[in-house]
């Protein structure tokens, strides 16, 4: 194909990226009211026109003007986009400030992210490190999704959701519950007492891995993709109790019933860890295993 037929399928191809882009700000902004005002005034698109130029350039190993386009637009709009990520069609970054989208995101079609969203990663290792949105995913402003996992078809992330786990389709993702961790401070910043050194000398073989993970490992943004959601922790400690109460409470009655045989024995609803959705399966998984 001669240089003027490759430019002129360019430039269709670009006029028709652009059209689509347009038409999805129009399908999911109110706000907009003409083509001329959203090719003007919305950092969304520039961004995203921006972005496509500099990752044809990194696809064509020019990865340093890729890089200078990409720092270029972030200053002009306030959006951050790795020329390495993979967006497809109709993406729509509403408002746009302080969006990141790190290398190795991938994003499908029809996918709307709002200001403040962070794809970011987990991990200095080479590889995949940022999540993939599959089709129709919508990220409120303010959530940080972490690591290198997927976002399911049409699920939707609630703002300032902090998101380290896989979603399923469908799913929506809502909340975040911050804690201290600590080696020298329990969950409530009290100070923790230092231990005896004949404890200290026994303990020392069995944490040195641990302590070595822990100190070397990149934790983005304070997150530990290993955390337990300390929401979850709670309401799974007050299961547990009401479990044993619940167990008590069948042993009294076993007790009555042996003393007085008029004694009438009642059934009761109880409450197990499936009738909540803050906890996970893993989470109830591990519970049952400490009552077994």
């Amino acid at each position: 194909m001669s240089l003027p037929s490759k430019l002129f399928k360019s430039l269709v191809t670009i006029k028709n990226d652009l059209k689509e882009d347009i038409d999805a700000v129009f399908t999911r902004d109110p706000a907009a009211r003409n083509s001329l005002e959203v090719i003007l005034t919305y950092p969304g698109i520039h961004a995203l026109v921006l972005h496509r130029g500099a990752h044809c350039l990194w696809n064509n190993e020019q990865k340093l003007a890729a890089r200078v386009i990409s720092y270029g637009s972030r200053i002009m709009t306030g959006i951050e986009i790795h020329p390495a990520a993979k967006i497809g069609r109709r993406f729509f970054i509403d408002h746009g400030v302080g969006v990141v989208i790190g290398e190795t995101a991938e994003i499908g079609n029809d996918v709307t992210l709002y200001h403040g969203v962070t794809l970011g990663g987990v991990s200095w290792n080479n590889g995949k490190r940022h999540p993939t949105l599959e089709d129709g995913v919508t990220v409120g402003a303010g959530a940080k999704v972490l690591g290198p996992f997927t976002v399911g078809k049409n699920a939707k992330i609630g703002s300032n959701a902090v998101v380290v786990k896989p979603v399923p389709a469908g799913a929506t993702m809502v909340g975040s519950a911050a804690r201290m961790i600590s080696d020298h401070h329990d969950e409530k910043g009290n100070p923790i007492a230092e231990k005896s050194p004949d404890t200290k000398s026994q303990e020392k073989t069995a944490t040195s891995k641990q302590a070595t993970a822990r100190d070397t490992a990149f934790q983005a943004y304070g997150i530990d993709p290993t955390s337990q959601d300390p929401v979850a922790e709670a309401f799974a400690k007050m299961l547990e109790h009401i479990q044993q109460s619940e167990n008590r409470l069948d042993q009294l009655q076993s007790a009555m019933c042996d003393i007085d045989p008029n004694f009438c024995k009642k059934e009761y609803d109880k409450l197990c860890l499936e009738d909540l959705d803050v906890i996970g399966r893993a989470d109830i998984n591990d519970v049952d295993n400490e009552l077994k």
